[in-house]
């Protein structure tokens, strides 16, 4: 069982956790992993550790959007296409930087 406790020092661990699982050819938001976390309020939270995680090679990053599907995270990408590039190769449709049918794409997590 993950401890939900917001405050917890493992907060980025317990959120690289959760985006490990979001499957090929899905998003998830960072509230929706904020809120599997029991922390809802903390969706800047989240991002950061998405910031913090360009070097994890198995964080797949590029799969947590904002509620609305917008690649707010794109410029952490090394400020090109890549985070687009890495959604497109997964078969997700991303047209001006927004995932083209959100909710199809979106993957609600489990925990």
């Amino acid at each position: 069982m993950i401890n939900k406790n917001p405050n917890n020092e493992n907060f980025f661990e317990r959120v690289y956790e959760i985006a490990r699982q979001i499957p090929y050819g899905k998003v998830t938001s960072y509230g929706a992993i904020a809120k599997a976390l029991g922390a809802a309020r903390s969706a800047r939270m989240v991002g950061w550790a998405m910031n913090a995680s360009h070097n994890m090679d198995d964080v797949p990053a590029h799969r947590v959007v904002n509620r609305l599907g917008l690649l707010s995270g794109k410029h952490h990408f090394g400020g090109t296409n890549l985070m687009q590039q890495l959604l497109e190769s997964e078969g997700v449709e991303v047209v001006d930087n927004q995932i083209v049918d959100f909710q199809k794409y979106f993957w609600e997590p489990d925990f």
